[in-house]
């Protein structure tokens, strides 16, 4: 139950004194959730007594339990607790998420390691079957992503996003085979759950992740994904950017492990656009 979207629902149907216990908790619900009944109750302005019936018109069995449920809504964050300020001109962020888009491309250039990328194609390479997972916004998008650029130079990849196909495909994976994961947070349990089916029967595993997550640890070679949110939570994370660019990188280094061999087969691949699509010379390769 989210507390917070009960309390605000029903705010037009509280007694004043309800109302007083409502506005004491949603001005500020980490000092609610950690409070004692009696310093909420001071906060209010109301008695004891009043605290445990405005958690009865929350359908709370008692005070504990409100205070549990105003406990597990404070997790989220204060940042989406208070907000933040909406910019009094729209364009004003325009610069802001360009500056973070920025700063998060130059801390995963910084942070990469040319062995782990070097790591990767080498599994990839030697790979006898290669697949992809991916759930969520970005990581769906990316896993995606890989499949285009890993199949134009030969290594067919397919990416999966389903969570019972994940578990089916998992089941199917062996020694030979390769898993790649992309998962920003690391933490997504049915993720988890498709990866450790695949480790179980021996696949390898290929992650881009945060480096200290429990996908992470899993793996046989992680491409690390750093995580900066900001205060601004209106917009998109940056952190897909280092994603992007990661994926990029593993493809350019896939291709030039064999530059002769990929030049032929971006070659076929630029024909073969061609002959249907007739654009120009310097269009993007199947973009």
């Amino acid at each position: 139950m989210d507390i917070l979207y009960l309390i605000r629902s029903r705010l037009d149907q509280l007694s004043p004194t309800q109302l007083k216990v409502a506005e004491a908790i949603l001005d500020d619900v980490r000092f609610a959730a950690s409070a004692g009944i009696e310093q909420l109750a001071a906060k209010a302005g109301v008695s004891p007594a009043a605290m445990s019936r405005f958690a009865k018109a929350m359908d709370c069995e008692d005070i504990r339990t409100l205070r549990m449920r105003l406990a597990q809504a404070a997790t989220v964050g204060q940042r989406f607790l208070d907000g933040s300020p909406a910019p009094a001109e729209p364009a004003s962020f325009f610069g802001n998420i360009v500056s973070d888009i920025e700063k998060t491309l130059r801390r995963h250039l910084a942070g990469f390691d040319e062995q782990q990328f070097s790591a990767a194609v080498d599994l990839i390479s030697q790979a006898d079957r290669l697949v992809a997972f991916g759930m969520g916004g970005g990581s769906t998008v990316f896993s995606d992503e890989l499949q285009f650029r890993l199949v134009r130079l030969g290594h067919m990849l397919t990416a999966y996003h389903d969570p019972v196909l994940m578990r089916i495909t998992a089941a199917t994976l062996g020694p030979h085979d390769l898993l790649i994961v992309l998962s920003t947070t690391g933490i997504t349990p049915e993720l988890l759950a498709a990866v450790d089916i695949a480790r179980g029967y021996g696949t390898r595993l290929l992650a881009l992740t945060r480096p200290d997550s429990p996908l992470a640890r899993r793996a046989d070679v992680v491409l690390p994904v750093f995580l900066d949110e900001t205060d601004f939570i209106y917009k998109p994370t940056a952190a897909r950017y280092g994603m992007l660019l990661a994926v990029d990188i593993l493809a350019t280094e896939l291709a030039l492990r064999q530059p002769e061999h990929s030049q032929e087969l971006l070659r076929r691949v630029k024909l073969a656009l061609d002959d249907y699509r007739h654009g120009e010379d310097r269009l993007p390769l199947g973009d």
